[in-house]
């Protein structure tokens, strides 16, 4: 499942680019005013270039030895709006069955599955009492590097917060992998699974006897201002680019909630939007365009008229007039205790 790990108590910041090695596109990029070509986006905003990748880790084994490349940058673009979008009102439930796990030494053991450069950990740390181990887990390298020059030092209460990297197939997560585990988190993932897939990591966390917070999955639903005749269009299609090679994309967090739950677990979920405005609009610049460019992968025959819908999106962005909100949903799954949990 892993490499060896290598283990951090330091914090740092991100670097702005990931060094001398390129990254790898997900798909078309596009110029601007344009919804099918040109190098205007980020790696990681655009379409999947293959089913079952996206901006943070490859799922599957491809069977090639191409390193993974993805784009930090647009995980850093992205994570002030993450984390203004994470339901805090989970926060309490997960504390109270935290605070309720026997008290190991080493204080809670959290494996972050996806994690990429670990803005869940810089979220999530600082709002839990009590000394904290990370296990970030990701197939990107230059990913988990950054994860853990960034991680945090020290939670809610001032207790120190260490981390753990482990490079491997986050697809391949078993009880095995989470034994000791008090909290298994995740960010953007439950939409890049199959239904198979999502009932393995239901079966992990379960078997482990550990809770799960698993955010910001695509709700497929999409508000912008003002309303555009092509709206609904652009929608449709991009959820079904979201489905591509069996994936649940939109679908998803029901299907963990159903999972989480024939498992014996007590789920709750709650909307985490992006609401993204003036503030925004490098993030939601780079939105547009890969949110676009994946609905005209899907139906090519959108093409002429998502030329004219992304320039006029483009421009009101721009001026400072288009506000978006972007529905995703938070999950939290109170699996009951086994005898191998934290």
């Amino acid at each position: 499942m892993t490499e060896p790990a290598t283990t951090t108590q330091h914090g740092g910041t991100i670097p702005a680019r990931p060094g001398p090695r390129g990254v790898g596109p997900r798909g078309g990029d596009m110029e601007p005013g344009t919804a099918s070509a040109g190098p205007s986006v980020i790696p990681g905003a655009g379409p999947a270039s293959r089913p079952g990748e996206r901006a943070t880790l490859r799922l599957r084994d491809t069977g090639d030895d191409e390193p993974a490349r993805y784009a930090p940058e647009w995980l850093q673009l992205r994570e002030p709006a993450d984390a203004a979008a994470r339901s805090y009102d989970l926060l309490d439930p997960l504390r109270i069955r935290l605070a309720n796990l026997p008290r190991r030494a080493d204080g809670f053991v959290i494996h972050d599955i996806g994690c990429g450069t670990g803005s869940m950990g810089r979220w999530l740390a600082p709002r839990l009492d009590g000394a904290q181990h990370w296990v970030l887990h990701d197939r990107d390298p230059y990913l988990l590097h950054f994860a853990a020059v960034a991680s945090p030092r020290s939670a809610a209460d001032g207790s120190h917060v260490t981390v753990e990297t482990r490079r491997g197939d986050v697809a391949r997560i078993t009880p095995d992998v989470l034994s000791g585990a008090s909290l298994v988190t995740a960010s953007a993932l439950l939409d890049v699974l199959t239904r198979e897939e999502i009932s393995a990591l239901a079966a992990a966390c379960t078997g482990a006897g550990c809770p799960a917070l698993l955010t910001l999955s695509v709700a497929g639903r999409v508000e912008l201002t003002e309303p555009h005749p092509l709206d609904q269009e652009i929608t449709e299609a991009f959820n079904a680019h979201q489905r591509r090679g069996g994936l649940l994309g939109p679908d998803a967090v029901t299907a963990a909630a159903e999972a989480f739950a024939e498992h014996g677990a007590t789920v709750r979920l709650n909307p985490s939007p992006w609401r993204l405005g003036p503030g925004q609009a490098a993030l939601t610049e780079q939105w547009l365009r890969g949110w676009v460019g994946a609905a005209v992968e899907e139906r090519p025959e959108l093409a002429s008229r998502a030329d004219g819908y992304l320039a006029e999106r483009l421009k009101a962005c721009a001026a400072g007039e288009l506000r978006v909100v972007v529905h995703h949903s938070d999950l939290l799954a109170l699996c009951r205790p086994g005898d191998g949990a934290a």
